[in-house]
């Protein structure tokens, strides 16, 4: 494996951008490789098997690039299918619950600690498992909060009726006395500004995505597979290209999305 090799990311849709958008920031001399599953979205409503077979798709199409590491930035399939993938294919995989539950468990300062993330996310309790294997002795708060994934796709980031919501949603949170609070859905970061507003300074706020792209990086480090110098553009593939692919991943990658290539698996 070359360290010129590209990072292969992929998610269910579009809210995985948010991991590449952070991975960009941290590791700016690596390339990319993005795969979106827009025409099987959402994987939250498949079985656990399906979930698997899908990311083993996804997994195989960037190994087939030469990704070099394969990052699940989707939380069902992280829910389901690291081990899966990791059986499969012979390199490093990170998925999006183990980074931000590690990250959540070293910052509580009372043990208390909020999640919210999708109704299958939450009902998969891998958040809840994986901070009880971390944080033995931590009370685990969890919500679903399934409003939210349509009011960042429509870019109402800051919206007043956003703003409502979310201080309904979070309000039984706040009141278990939580001083962290893990952002347990890849669309979710780009509320992480409204929702400091709301739980305040007291709270810490874990960005999953932030968390990742340093598991990403510690894990490229650790193989000596880590790039000294920018070698590639990025490239973003998807099952299914629309006009609302092009305009909501813009939005979650916070640049323009010129071109993303139709692909079948």
């Amino acid at each position: 494996m070359n360290k010129t090799n590209p990072i292969g990311v992929f998610d269910s849709g579009v809210g995985g951008f948010t991991v590449v958008r952070a991975i960009r920031s941290t590791l700016p001399l690596e390339t990319l490789r993005y795969l979106g599953d827009t025409a099987r979205v959402p994987y939250g409503t498949k079985s656990a098997d399906v979930v698997r077979r899908y990311a083993i798709n996804c997994s195989r199409f960037l190994v087939d690039l030469g990704a070099k590491i394969l990052v699940i930035a989707c939380n069902t399939a992280s829910a389901y299918a690291v081990d899966a993938v990791r059986e499969h294919f012979a390199l490093p995989v990170v998925g999006v619950i183990e980074p931000g539950a590690r990250l959540a468990a070293a910052t509580t300062q009372n043990g208390r600690i909020g999640v919210i993330g999708t109704e299958g996310t939450i009902r998969s309790a891998s958040y809840q498992r994986a901070l009880s294997r971390l944080a033995p002795k931590a009370a685990v708060h969890a919500l679903a909060c399934p409003l939210f994934v349509p009011l960042a796709e429509e870019g109402m980031v800051d919206h007043p009726a956003t703003r409502m919501i979310a201080e309904e949603y979070l309000e039984p949170l706040l009141a278990q006395g939580i001083d962290t609070l893990v952002l347990g859905c890849t669309h979710y970061p780009l509320l992480a500004p409204l929702l400091g507003e709301i739980v305040g300074d007291n709270v810490t706020i874990i960005d999953s995505a932030i968390a990742v792209a340093d598991a990403v990086r510690a894990a490229l480090h650790g193989a000596g597979l880590a790039a000294t110098a920018r070698s590639d553009q990025d490239l973003y593939y998807a099952t299914d290209v629309s006009e609302r692919v092009l305009r909501v991943g813009s939005v979650f990658l916070g640049d323009g999305l010129d071109k993303v290539e139709l692909i079948d698996l």
